[in-house]
């Protein structure tokens, strides 16, 4: 007998604009040629769930984060400007010191009723995040759009929609330690954050020096059991330390040594594709994102503080036949030459070719794309109530691109540390992932 679903209702207050505490330079900023892209012109949820801390009793979660946010500001002032798009669809930031968007919210429900699933797809979660109007658009828009819900029991849960082009993972994390610092008594962050987005601007004259099969356009017109968007679901699945011993024997010995994100990563594009039931010839694509900051020289301090978009999602390619025909090992092989192909050179190609080719989008068809947020280390945020129960995006699928899936460390309610697999998918399509997922983890009834 499955329970019924969890209903709550959230009063929220008027949205409001937090500006930066002190006066902030007014001036226009350029975004890199790396943010600007046609892939990152989206907004992405990302959540944080607080349990109540005897110690900060006395404590208003959402005034001591409202006030510290309007401190952090002053040194992420051009959070509180807005995009603007110039000649050639170029994006900059007009630093006008107007705010970002916050919503303080209460909710009529225990952390403890929310059960074991303290993590996305979290019930009622449209109720956490207040649809601001227009909140889908990045252009003379609010950069950041905060809501902090204040649950019965004195947790609380955050969620902060992140506009991509001006951040990723790493960046927001940044951000967001340096905020935490302030809710802490900081007077200024740790680290010092810094712009210098010329970094990744295109050269001039641009020129394309390596392959980019992530921005290839191809076109097909079998994707009709890929592209049905009309019954998508969200599904989390976790992945216990016993899983990736078993996921690891499914591979060569010489690859044993590869990565719980190669592992999963694998995993997940195998039995996706399954569950597609793509025809054999089908060429298909695995997108992973790639933190470049460590492959840039070692003494370029600038990346120092840095928080624009620095990563690449190079594409592995084979043909749906190939990857479902043969063991897991051909996938971690792809996927970790895919990931050594991410150089200080690359992110230069790629900046180069976003102006070539007009900051395309990158491939979709019979592709899918996985982020690994586990390195970040989102849950360590902490503004005085401790670390997270959950720290991460609130949802799969990444703007209007379902085909997006992230891989985030997480701690179940046993205590047992794993990984949360976040996949988007038709609700038929995911029927079946599941069951190839099982039988694959050896769980198959």
């Amino acid at each position: 007998m499955t329970s019924a679903p969890l209903l709550f209702t959230v009063r929220r207050s008027q949205p409001e604009l937090v500006p930066p505490a002190a006066p902030t330079p007014r001036e226009v900023k350029l975004l890199s040629d790396i943010d600007d892209q046609e892939g990152l012109r989206f907004n992405i949820p990302m959540m944080f769930i607080y349990r109540h801390e005897p110690s900060m009793k006395e404590k208003d979660p959402v005034k001591v984060l409202r006030h510290a946010l309007s401190q952090a500001l002053v040194y992420y002032y051009p959070f509180a400007g807005r995009i603007r798009e110039g000649a050639g669809r170029k994006l900059m930031v007009d630093c006008t010191g107007e705010g970002v968007m916050f919503v303080e919210a209460e909710a009529d429900v225990t952390l403890d009723e929310f059960g074991d699933a303290l993590h996305p797809p979290l019930p009622c979660f449209e109720e956490l995040l207040y649809d601001v109007p227009g909140s889908e658009l990045i252009i003379d828009r609010p950069i950041r759009l905060i809501q902090v819900t204040r649950l019965k029991c004195g947790s609380f849960i955050l969620v902060v929609y992140l506009n991509h082009t001006m951040s990723d993972g790493a960046g927001l994390k940044l951000f967001m330690n340096a905020w935490a610092e302030m809710a802490r008594g900081a007077h200024k962050p740790s680290i010092q954050p810094v712009w210098n987005r010329e970094i990744l601007m295109a050269r001039d004259p641009p020129h394309i020096t390596c392959n980019h099969h992530e921005y290839e356009q191809i076109f097909s017109s079998n994707t009709i059991k890929e592209e049905d968007t009309t019954t998508l679901v969200h599904q989390s699945f976790f992945f216990r330390t016993s899983d990736i011993v078993v996921l690891r024997l499914l591979v060569p010995f010489h690859l044993r040594h590869c990565t719980t994100f190669d592992l999963i990563t694998s995993c997940f594009w195998c039995c996706r594709t399954k569950a597609l039931q793509l025809e054999a010839d089908d060429e298909i694509r695995m997108m992973c994102i790639v933190n470049a900051r460590s492959r840039f020289n070692a003494n370029n301090s600038p990346l120092v503080g840095y928080y624009g978009n620095c990563f690449a999602y190079p594409a592995a390619v084979t043909t749906a036949g190939k990857l479902c025909g043969n063991s897991l090992g051909y996938a971690v092989e792809l996927v970790r030459k895919l990931k050594a192909e991410v150089t200080e050179e690359y992110m230069h190609s790629v900046a180069d070719l976003m102006v070539i080719k007009e900051r395309c989008l990158f491939t979709t068809i019979r592709s899918c794309v996985v982020s690994d947020v586990t390195r970040i280390k989102l849950r360590e945020v902490d503004f005085g109530w401790g670390e997270a129960v959950y720290g991460g995006a609130a949802k799969s699928g990444a703007g209007p691109f379902p085909g997006a899936a992230y891989i985030i460390p997480h701690k179940n309610v046993e205590g047992e540390e794993g990984f949360i697999l976040l996949v988007c998918l038709s609700f038929e399509a995911m029927k079946r992932f599941a069951k190839e997922l099982d039988e694959m983890l050896g769980k198959q009834n």
